[in-house]
């Protein structure tokens, strides 16, 4: 089994880039991850910076594709960043989105916090998507917004769910591996991102055939530019990250 790794970031209009990302792939094994640090808090880029490179070592020493370490991966993470906070206090408000995905040959599984999503795509269609931990997500889940509302939503930014965040530390996580197969493909993504690229837009750009780098390279030239300028709006950072599975 392969993975095909391709990722893209941008500061875009903003002053600092808030998100980070990384992967490792030993052989059949392999960890992804995206983060996105909170703006409006000082300290997000190191944030989302602590997330990516802390979960990165901690898989890199283990390599086990489970629940239980995953959810251990993302624990330590958390960990890590309220240390931060409480050893300098002008970073204590300082939080991230994560998300996390991990493979082997048996199968895939992920969590996440926040608003980053996975996408898992099989014969060029979305298969799953993650729910976001958000005020506008928990109003679909209660039937009073429509799932595709949630992009323009006035409180599309009310996180409920972070690292870094004190109290309950809930992260959303797949209860049993995902089958997966040739011609598989992920996408993990910042807000950023999927607010502007619709995902009927990005099935149809996965279906051209093309490489991940040039998946992404063409959602984001072609689809994303395109779509600030029509809105005109001022834009968030973005980043995204595709893998293809071929065996």
């Amino acid at each position: 089994m392969r993975f095909v790794t391709a990722s893209l970031s941008s500061k875009h209009e903003r002053a600092l880039n808030e998100d980070y990302s990384g992967y490792f792939v030993n052989d059949d094994i392999g960890c992804w991850v995206v983060a996105d640090g909170l703006g409006g808090h000082f300290g997000g880029e190191i944030a989302s910076r602590m997330a990516v490179e802390n979960i990165l070592f901690t898989f890199q020493a283990n390599q086990d594709c489970s629940q239980a370490m995953l959810f251990q991966y993302l624990e330590r993470a958390h960990d890590t960043i309220l240390a931060r906070q409480a050893a300098e206090p002008e970073l204590s408000g300082m939080r991230t989105t994560v998300v996390l995905l991990l493979a082997d040959p048996l199968g895939a599984i992920w969590g996440h916090l926040g608003d980053s999503r996975l996408y898992q795509f099989r014969q060029r269609r979305i298969i799953f998507q993650t729910k976001d931990h958000s005020v506008p997500q928990a109003l679909v889940n209660a039937g009073d917004l429509k799932p595709e509302e949630i992009r323009f939503h006035e409180d599309r930014h009310r996180l409920l769910r972070v690292l870094g965040q004190d109290g309950d530390f809930r992260p959303a996580i797949l209860p049993g591996r995902s089958f997966i197969e040739d011609g598989d493909a992920f996408l993990l993504c910042t807000d950023g991102f999927w607010e502007f690229v619709l995902e009927t837009e990005m099935e149809d750009a996965l279906a051209k055939g093309i490489a991940p780098q040039e998946w992404l390279d063409f959602m984001e030239q072609d689809l994303l530019s395109r779509a600030l300028q029509d809105t005109g709006r001022e834009h968030d950072n973005y980043t995204a990250m595709a893998i293809f599975i071929r065996k």
